[in-house]
């Protein structure tokens, strides 16, 4: 499916544009501060029009609590905003951002910095309804604020993360979570450095059980697909050992020969250009220094530890098997800063403008 919702704001002649919608996040978190700012910034909108999706008082206040000149401006539901026009203000540098108001009005009262199963519940409502909406190519893409897993278990909801909502929702059963470092002064790839992680929200120990062969090939092949999606031709991809040393022919464990191996050699045969398994410390290291486009790793912290210590701001979350568009940015709720108007809005950005760069560049399936 192929989401090219644009709107009709013709005082800004930006008509051709793609609608990408940002969900709050958390309400008790830096979610709301960082979408009120990213939504004010001349970069991205010149490549999109963004439309919030939350509480519009969580978010207005967010604007006052940053100093961030805007105003937020309740609509109906996401059909409306093929035709949006802003309201008249009599400030002229004070920007409208359209919001569509997707959960309950108790969210309004969840104080910051705090796990709160109202905020739980919103994030969850707000994720759904923008995916729907993506879903029916009423919106472009989806950008998302950070959710708190606490908040989320807290409201009844039994889902680790976005990435499991997501594929819930879409109802797919092949999806991954990636990391994503665009060209830059970061990695030496021209395409950008992506990871993508095998096994997700889990505990260490669940891993090595959790690991099969059809799910690592699963893996290299969404990988690959993703990165000729951003202009790669022939994507390098390496393969994560599990164990240290790549398990040190067998010394320390066997799921590289048991089950690492056989994947590499699966989607070698495939014509995938693929290397592996190959000890995560060497393998991240060469991959940062542009021997390789994409990286499978086996869990969580194995990919995301080296992408956030070389590019935390920058790096971007990517969900790959959907058949809609959805990024987000790395960093959490950091309930610890909420509030204080000390976020950075760089991932937040960057992840819009990457939504918005993959909604116009074909069909979604391919993610």
């Amino acid at each position: 499916m192929q989401n090219t919702a644009t709107s009709n704001d013709s005082d800004s002649g930006r008509s051709t544009l793609p609608i990408i919608a940002l969900t709050m996040g958390d309400a008790a978190g830096i979610g709301p501060e960082v979408v009120v700012r990213a939504a004010t910034d001349s970069q991205l909108r010149s490549i999109c029009n963004p439309v919030a999706v939350g509480h519009p008082v969580v978010l207005q206040r967010a604007a006052q609590l940053t100093n961030t000149p805007l105003r937020i401006e309740e609509v109906s539901d996401f059909e409306v905003l093929t035709d949006w026009q802003p309201s008249i203000t009599s400030d002229a540098d004070i920007q409208v951002l359209p919001c569509v108001k997707a959960c309950g009005d108790d969210v309004a009262d969840v104080p910051l910095g705090a796990i709160d199963s109202r905020a739980g519940q919103a994030a969850y409502d707000c994720l759904v309804a923008a995916t729907k909406a993506a879903l029916a190519g009423t919106i472009a893409g989806i950008t998302t604020g950070p959710l708190n897993k606490a908040a989320l278990r807290a409201a009844g909801l039994d889902y680790p993360g976005h990435t499991e909502i997501l594929g819930d929702v879409c109802e797919v059963d092949e999806f991954a979570m990636m990391l994503y470092l665009p060209p830059g002064d970061i990695v030496k790839s021209p395409n950008g450095l992506g990871v993508v992680h095998t096994t997700l929200h889990t505990s260490i120990a669940s891993v090595p059980k959790l690991l099969s062969t059809e799910l690592i090939a699963s893996n290299i092949r969404l990988m690959d697909s993703f990165m000729r999606r951003v202009g790669c031709d022939a994507p390098r991809v390496g393969v994560c050992a599990l164990n240290p040393h790549a398990g040190e022919e067998g010394l320390f464990g066997d799921e590289e020969a048991r089950l690492i191996a056989p994947a590499v050699e699966q989607c070698l045969q495939n014509e995938i250009n693929t290397a592996g398994p190959i000890p995560a410390d060497a393998l991240l290291r060469r991959a940062v220094g542009g021997e390789f486009d994409g990286v499978v790793a086996m869990y969580h912290d194995q990919g995301h530890i080296a992408l956030k210590l070389i590019g935390f701001d920058r790096a971007v979350n990517i969900t790959l098997g959907l058949p809609i568009v959805r990024t987000s940015p790395s960093h959490g709720t950091a309930f610890d800063i909420a509030g204080q108007g000390v976020a950075s809005t760089e991932g937040m950005i960057e992840a819009a403008k990457i939504a918005a760069q993959l909604s116009l560049s074909g069909d979604c399936s391919t993610l």
